[in-house]
């Protein structure tokens, strides 16, 4: 499948471009960027070209990649999918429910495959984890934490707009709900609450009759945030956590472009496509209204 990549930031260079040149069964055909200087060398550096115009590069490839802010994500992710193009999107899908639900229709509309890629989701060890205890049932109730330090370290991440604006809830709340939805079922009600900078708590009640908790932060003191990211488990089976990650991201990302190509094969939808990713900006939409009253 050829595919190209529309994104030139700190994770596209980092993640979306290596695990595209690398998988063996992907043709990375192109890149485009907002800034094409950035584009031009991040191009370079795997050996495709860089396209002034998205048009240009949607004519040459078989799927998107997109690791762009949500808001300008959406906007591309459904220009693709008219296009006719599948959709690897990354997390969060939009920053709003209506736009979400764009790139939902226009993916059913075209009929094509769709991923969003949630690390943790695609993750070895992790993404079995998740999985086994979906299938294992009786949980009672679940606490996770992302607690990260990027606002208060040199992260390369800092410095972008969306991140600044929308803070933890949207960019590693979405992680925490991708253990969540899948093991516990979807949320019926939430309740949120800030906490110091951008720090999120909230409490899910899901259909199954389960509760949880959830914990986010990017503006811990590097102190604090020591052991990142977390889950765990409590039901008939005992008490269960999610266990280390136990490979880079950009193993990740290769699952996830497992996962399209076989959508796209197959026709069967993956259960990260976009209505999962679209129900995601639901809940991180919720809870967000609680946040800002």
């Amino acid at each position: 499948m050829r595919i190209g990549l529309l994104g030139t930031g700190p994770w596209a260079s980092l993640v979306h471009a290596p695990a595209l040149a690398a998988h063996p069964d992907v043709e990375f055909a192109g890149v485009w960027g907002r800034r094409p200087e950035a584009a031009k060398t991040l191009a370079a550096a795997h050996g495709v070209p860089a396209h002034q115009a998205v048009d240009d590069l949607l004519a040459d490839v078989d799927a998107v990649a997109i690791a762009l802010p949500p808001d300008v994500q959406a906007e591309y992710a459904v220009r693709a999918a008219a296009a006719g193009k599948h959709l690897l999107l990354d997390k969060p899908v939009a920053s709003t429910v209506d736009a979400a639900r764009a790139v939902e229709d226009a993916a059913a509309a075209a009929g094509v495959a769709s991923v969003v890629f949630f690390t943790v989701r695609f993750g070895g060890a992790q993404g079995d984890w998740i999985v086994e205890q979906a299938e294992r049932g009786g949980w009672f109730t679940a606490h996770c934490h992302w607690i990260g330090s990027v606002f208060t370290t040199d992260s390369p991440y800092a410095a972008s707009p969306w991140r600044q604006q929308k803070g933890a809830l949207w960019d590693v709340g979405p992680h925490a709900l991708s253990v969540l939805l899948p093991v516990l079922g979807d949320v019926e009600r939430v309740v949120a609450a800030p906490g110091p900078g951008d720090t999120a708590h909230l409490i899910l009640r899901h259909e199954g009759g389960a509760s949880s908790t959830v914990t986010l932060s990017l503006t811990a003191p590097p102190e604090a945030s020591a052991l990142g990211a977390g889950a765990e488990l409590r039901g008939t089976a005992g008490v269960t956590r999610l266990p280390d990650r136990d490979g880079p991201p950009t193993a990740a990302y290769g699952r996830a472009l497992d996962a399209l190509l076989a959508a796209a094969a197959t026709g069967t939808p993956h259960p990260c496509d976009v209505r999962f990713g679209r129900r995601v900006v639901e809940v991180l939409a919720q809870a967000e209204e609680q946040l800002l009253r």
